[in-house]
């Protein structure tokens, strides 16, 4: 591993803590999300390594301490303080390290939010109704019995939500730069245990006129929200269990 070093604080023994702490420079913490958590069996681990270590070198110790990690390196997105993150990275002392697959598709009070409660349309439509705005388009996305040929009884959301909210701003941000006459723009998300029905999603954006870009920011955003904002979902069904992931990996 090139000298590089990692400890699990929890479980190392004395003696071999006073060693690690004579190389050892910084502390940083890793999250993990989905299936890697439950590969872990931990969403919340701390580690200490030596100073100049990267992204890459601490994907390559987990793997060493996790081995059904290794597996899935393929498909592992790496985040650091909430913002995507290279193997070639280096960390410092006090990053926090979030290791997630890609998304399927705290908490604000303001239109970008995660929620456990359930969503309503209209809410979600009131919050960017202006004195200028003169036509909101909305998509809702509401669980399903059935996906993929398969039944599904419920389904289980998990998000990385400090940077799920980060993103949804990002994804606004993106949204008025192609289209600038949109006024306003909303997305909710609700996690935690949904039933067949329940509202998953709700995006509302906002114009002076129906074409003023309104409708393509609307779907932009669902489409760019599967693909960039670190959310998750279970699909549970007689047939068992399953994560949800999608494609994107970005660069």
């Amino acid at each position: 591993m090139g000298g590089f070093l990692i400890r699990n604080t929890q479980y190392a023994l004395p003696r071999t803590c006073c060693v690690l702490r004579a190389v050892c420079d910084m502390r940083v913490t890793i999250k993990l999300f989905a299936r890697l958590r439950e590969i872990a069996g931990a969403g919340r681990l701390e580690r200490e390594l030596v100073d100049g270590a990267t992204v890459g070198e601490l994907l390559a110790a987990l793997c060493a301490e996790f081995p059904r990690l290794a597996d899935v390196t393929a498909r592992i997105i790496t985040s650091v303080n909430q913002e995507f993150a290279t193997p070639d990275r280096p960390l410092h002392d006090g990053d926090e390290v979030a290791i997630f697959p890609p998304v399927s598709g705290g908490t604000d009070a303001d239109a970008f939010r995660v929620t456990f409660d359930p969503v309503t349309l209209d809410e979600v439509a009131r919050a960017v109704v202006q004195p200028r705005t003169g036509a909101v388009a909305t998509f809702v996305g509401v669980v399903r019995a059935v996906s993929g040929g398969k039944e599904v009884a419920y389904l289980e959301y998990e998000a990385y939500q400090k940077m799920a909210v980060a993103k949804m701003r990002q994804i606004a941000d993106e949204a008025r730069a192609r289209w600038p006459d949109i006024v306003d723009m909303a997305i909710v998300q609700r996690i935690g245990h949904l039933e067949v029905g329940d509202v998953a999603v709700v995006i509302a954006v906002s114009s002076g006129h129906r074409d003023q870009g309104c409708f393509e920011a609307c779907r932009y955003a669902i489409d760019r929200l599967k693909q960039i904002v670190p959310i998750w979902k279970k699909e549970v069904g007689p047939g068992g269990e399953e994560w949800v992931e999608g494609d994107y990996l970005p660069s």
